[in-house]
């Protein structure tokens, strides 16, 4: 029973809170708004001028059989005109110089509220992007519509009424209570449009969201074959916005029922009472004047004010306070200890050693790696995160690869894989704790000792103008015709050298695949003397077929293999698995991983026996 009362509470509370965002603008700069009232007197002359100007072209001019004086007064009316439509013109350029720093300001507050988000480690919401590119202008566009109509509606009604009080003050009493009357109907009304609005920009908010995030997890959701899930989540959400529009469109013809009552209902009762105002003593054109304030200053106003904020002012309200309730401005840091404690703490990640793979096959090229030193991987309390304020993507990380490993790294899209996989090549350096290559961290090494002892394969591969040979001996640039089309066969590129021409053919970037560029990168690393492989989902624009092949090329290739995967598959043909399911880390083998972790027994389970082992090798099919 006490629930409506605290709703109203919080309704009263948004209101007084949003009315202070829509005067700021204007009172931030005094000499502007001064000189906009200034202009907007000048452009209420017409409305208070022209009831009386018409009674005097009627009493002392047609009726008096005088018509140059009736078209004088009329002419007069017309001047007025005229400088009503100058002032318009004059205050127009101060309404920009309103707008456009308002609307600047809220660009600025919408990006720097995402940007605190990312840098804090709080998930970072994708529907900024609808609030920054369709909100923002929605609200600038609003924000002048509103003004425009507000300060005509205040200028042209106080015109007509305080003219009608030295004109004809008996007609007030036929004119004021419908006007009023009308109004707050359609004040009531507008409180439940703006409901309606919210619900219809909140639903455009859910949509942008639900879309964003679909497409960032694009590949997770085909492989673990969650479509059918994500495109009801889409429906649902389409559904949502649907109804709302829905609703809000009922209740716009209601608005017709505001005017009748406000615009015309006064101009009837004065009509119906002219005969009776006539007898009071109330001459022709005084009665006539005062049926020219109701129709050309009432009537227009109340039209335009409906209209208005039933349209822009709606818009203007629930886009406002949407983006500064989503878009809070960030608050200054207050201190270290403070960001010390930040909430969401994470357990220590730890995982156990990787052993090294089972020695090479004898098809397997021999090398002789440089340095003499062991290749293995360390990682040592590991903690790092994109920003000094953002929550660690990994707080005290162990981990140990050693020589010869190889060890496939799963987990949801964004949950920090490719960050692994930077921190271990060098890309990246953790905020604290240790990252061994070798024995050496990476960031102490010179770039092209670094390039000797490990390479780095990402998503979008990098291929270069210029001929195929250099393309792939870019890392080895001494290698053998021998060496090259053995490492393209390994890796299953053979088919694309021939297709493209052969070693000595000039490709075009351009007109590659993505997965041909990938083809191409995955043999140049096959290629290179590095003995520590990274691919950071570097097949995924391939077949799973292609994509086995490949794998299997570098885990039989000498050295460690890291493998940062998409799909599960990758996962089954890896000697270790490590799983990043956001408050820890799970390592092992596929069948522990599979006991300990129900998050990868999920996307397991979405595969068909018959799907994994087409991607597997015979050998373990």
């Amino acid at each position: 029973m006490r629930r409506e009362p605290r709703e109203d509470a919080r309704n009263r509370t948004r209101r007084e809170a949003l009315l202070p965002l829509l005067v700021a603008p204007l009172t931030a700069r005094p000499r502007l708004l001064v000189g906009l009232v200034l202009w907007s007197l000048v452009e209420a002359a017409p409305a208070l001028l022209a009831g009386h100007l018409v009674a005097r072209a009627v009493d002392q001019g047609f009726a008096a059989e005088a018509p140059l004086t009736g078209l004088a007064w009329l002419a007069l009316m017309g001047v007025g005109i005229f400088v009503g439509a100058w002032g318009t013109r004059q205050a127009y350029p101060l309404l920009a110089d309103v707008v456009e720093p308002f609307r600047d300001d809220l660009v600025r507050q919408v990006t720097e509220s995402s940007l605190d988000q990312a840098v804090s480690g709080r998930p970072v919401d994708a529907s900024g992007v609808s609030r920054l590119t369709l909100q923002v202008e929605m609200v600038r566009e609003a924000y002048a519509g509103v003004l425009m109509v507000v300060r005509g509606f205040l200028l042209t009604v106080g015109g007509a009424l305080f003219g009608l009080v030295f004109l004809a003050p008996p007609a007030l009493l036929f004119v004021v209570p419908p006007f009023l009357a009308g109004l707050g109907l359609f004040l009531v009304l507008l409180r439940r449009m703006a409901s309606a609005q919210r619900d219809v920009i909140v639903a455009d908010e859910h949509i942008a969201e639900a879309a964003g995030a679909a497409h960032a997890a694009g590949r997770d959701i085909v492989a673990c074959g969650a479509e059918d899930g994500v495109r009801a989540e889409l429906m649902d959400r389409l559904g949502a916005q649907e109804s709302a529009a829905r609703r809000l469109a009922a209740l716009m013809p209601v608005r017709v029922l505001c005017l009748a009552v406000a615009g015309w209902l006064p101009l009837i009762l004065l009509l119906a009472a002219a005969p009776g105002l006539r007898a009071d003593g109330l001459t022709t054109g005084a009665i006539l004047g005062a049926a020219t304030y109701v129709t050309g200053g009432l009537q227009p106003a109340v039209r335009s004010l409906i209209q208005g904020l039933g349209g822009s002012g709606l818009r203007l309200a629930v886009a406002l306070r949407r983006i500064h309730e989503a878009s809070p401005r960030p608050a200054a840091p207050t201190g270290p200890e403070l960001r010390a404690t930040a909430d969401g703490r994470r357990p220590p990640h730890k995982a156990s050693p990787v052993p090294p793979a089972s020695p090479a096959s004898p098809a397997s090229p021999t090398r002789a790696f440089p340095y003499g030193v062991a290749y293995d991987i360390e990682l040592t309390a590991v903690t790092f995160g994109y920003g000094p304020h953002a929550d660690p993507v990994f707080r005290d990380l162990d981990l140990v690869l050693e020589e010869g490993g190889h060890l496939v790294v799963v987990g949801p899209s964004g949950i920090g894989k490719s960050t692994l996989s930077g921190l271990i090549s060098g890309v990246l350096e953790p905020g604290s704790g240790r990252v061994g290559l070798g024995g050496t961290p990476p960031a102490s090494l010179a770039p092209a000792d670094l390039s000797a002892r490990r390479v780095l394969v990402p998503q979008e591969a990098y291929v270069f103008s210029g001929t195929l040979r250099e393309n792939l001996c870019y890392l080895r640039p001494d290698a053998s015709e021998q060496d090259v089309t053995a490492a393209a066969d390994a890796v299953g590129a053979g088919p694309l050298v021939a297709a493209l021409g052969g070693l000595g053919a000039d490709i075009d970037p351009v007109a590659l695949s993505a997965g041909e560029r990938q083809q191409i990168a995955l043999a140049r690393a096959y290629l290179a003397p590095a003995p520590l492989v990274l691919l950071d989902e570097a097949t995924c624009h391939l077949d799973p077929a292609s994509e086995a092949r490949a794998e299997e090329a570098f885990a039989r290739r000498p050295g460690s293999l890291v493998v940062v995967a998409h799909r599960i598959s990758s996962a089954l043909r890896a000697q270790r698995i490590l799983l990043m399911d956001g408050s820890r880390v799970v390592i092992g083998t596929h069948d522990e991983v599979l006991e300990q972790s129900h998050l990868y027994r999920d996307l397991v389970g979405h595969w068909s026996d018959d799907r994994v082992r087409a991607t597997l090798p015979r050998s373990r099919s």
